[in-house]
């Protein structure tokens, strides 16, 4: 009797110790206490602490303030109380304006690992969105010397915003920004101009499906996550997209087999390299670099070989040009390979 009870409990303690190892589901509500407002840092305290394998649901908010959203339109009831309650409560700010939800601690993520993010999901929280410029800020702005806010209602069953009458956007939601803290000397980086952290990317192939990878520079990572935009068009050149609230699913691996030193990313069909620069012509020649020594890594051809294929099959993107880091990245249709690649997502 006392051989099966004791058996017993080594099964419950070994499912328990099973139970414990399964990845988790975490959730993570966009509250005064776990956004930071327009910054990446090194120095933030984690809001969350997962483990490599874990998935967290992430609540972010548009990047607005409650009275510029009724005075374009949006019914006092309609802007999320959360969104509010930040607004009055958190002080601490800037440089940049976007409210990020995070930063998450990725258990066993350290300097040099690569950290790959599945967006598993991405829903739209809000109804509606909006589109703004203002006087020193997009690509146009001399010819739009003032500002204007206008709010784009969205139908999340056809998945479409009625932009004006007779003007239909079909929606691609995607967080404009996600990125991990940068390295300790940078200090407090504007959540602004994207960088090897990644950042305020902007990126409209980063939809669901895709998934992303970030060189690590830091203990557990520090992700951050927000900008949610329902649809932006390549350039995003009056300086906002659909700017609105997201609700984003996202697994969290740590690999210490891949490594990177700059963002990059994979779609079902794509892989995406990205360069980011004040400087356009700098920013294209960083994203074509990254695909051409990537490529001639990834399918064991001759560096020669890997910068004629990507003139031959490549396709290059201004991902935006507002940002002042100008953003550019490159696909590659993954089709083309009979070895699909073994150092990215699998």
């Amino acid at each position: 009797m006392l051989a099966r009870l004791a058996a017993l409990a080594l099964i419950a303690s070994a499912s328990c110790a099973e139970a414990q190892d399964r990845p988790k589901i975490w959730e993570l509500q966009a509250t005064p206490s776990t956004v930071v407002w327009g910054n990446y840092d090194a120095a933030h305290a984690p809001v969350l602490r997962i483990r490599s394998g874990d998935t967290v649901v992430f609540h972010t908010l548009i990047t607005s303030n409650p009275t510029a959203l009724e005075k374009a339109g949006v019914a006092p009831a309609d802007v999320e109380k959360s969104l509010r309650e930040i607004v009055a409560t958190v002080t601490d700010r800037g440089p940049g304006g976007h409210i990020l939800t995070g930063p998450v601690y990725i258990e066993g993520a350290e300097p040099g690992d690569t950290l790959e993010i599945r967006i598993k999901k991405i829903d739209l929280a809000i109804p509606y969105a909006y589109n703004a410029f203002r006087y020193g800020a997009g690509y146009l702005t001399d010819e739009f010397p003032y500002a204007r806010m206008k709010i784009v209602p969205l139908d999340k069953t056809t998945m479409t915003a009625a932009f004006a009458p007779g003007v239909t956007i079909p929606l691609h939601p995607f967080f404009g920004s996600m990125g991990v803290a940068p390295p300790p000397a940078f200090g407090r980086y504007d959540s602004a101009p994207p960088t090897i952290i990644g950042g305020n990317m902007d990126n409209k192939d980063l939809v669901a499906g895709t998934t992303l990878f970030l060189p690590v520079f830091n203990k557990g990572a520090l992700f951050e996550i927000g900008a949610g935009h329902a649809a932006q068009g390549d350039g995003e050149v009056d300086i906002t997209a659909l700017e609105t609230s997201l609700v984003g699913t996202l697994e969290f691996i740590v690999r210490k087999d891949l490594k990177t030193d700059y963002p990059r990313a994979e779609t079902p069909t794509h892989y995406i390299t990205m360069g980011f620069d004040d400087d356009l012509a700098r920013a294209t020649h960083k994203a074509i670099l990254n695909m051409v020594e990537f490529i001639a890594a990834e399918q064991h051809l001759s560096r020669d070989d890997a910068y004629m294929l990507t003139s031959a099959a490549g396709d290059v993107h201004i991902t935006e040009l507002v940002d002042r880091n100008k953003g550019v990245h490159v696909l590659m249709a993954k089709g083309m390979f009979a070895r699909p690649g073994a150092s990215m997502a699998h």
